[in-house]
């Protein structure tokens, strides 16, 4: 399951429609006051933020995620304009797992999805 803390219209339609195409389970937060109880709710296998979001704080809510130590494992993709390399840096020292260009994550984003919904559904190898 995939929690997308966007509140960007295009991006939501974007990821809506890949994940509906792909049965891929994707929720979104667009409260920033909620993102943290919302990750902590549904234990999502990863966390999809619009570095771009003024409203959403994502530098925030990554910095919270990862000094938490219940939610620092929850693997944390950003996605931002190439050129803004302040907020790209920012991401980084935040704790962010990755971050894409916007023109990237667009592309790669049926394989995000896909991968993500196999992380958590997939039992690991048997022991």
């Amino acid at each position: 399951m995939v929690l997308c803390l966007v509140d960007d219209l295009i991006f939501s339609i974007k990821i809506s429609t890949a994940a509906k195409a792909l049965a891929a389970p994707v929720f979104f937060e667009r409260s920033p006051e909620m993102a943290l109880a919302r990750v902590r709710e549904k234990q999502p296998s990863l966390v999809i933020l619009d570095l771009n979001s003024a409203k959403l704080r994502p530098l925030e809510i990554i910095a919270q995620m990862k000094s938490d130590p219940s939610l620092k494992a929850v693997r944390t993709l950003g996605y931002v304009s190439h050129v803004q390399t302040d907020v790209i840096a920012a991401a980084r020292a935040a704790g962010i797992d990755e971050v894409l260009a916007r023109s990237a994550f667009s592309e790669r984003l049926g394989q995000i999805l896909s991968a993500s919904s196999t992380r958590s559904t997939d039992p690991g190898p048997e022991r």
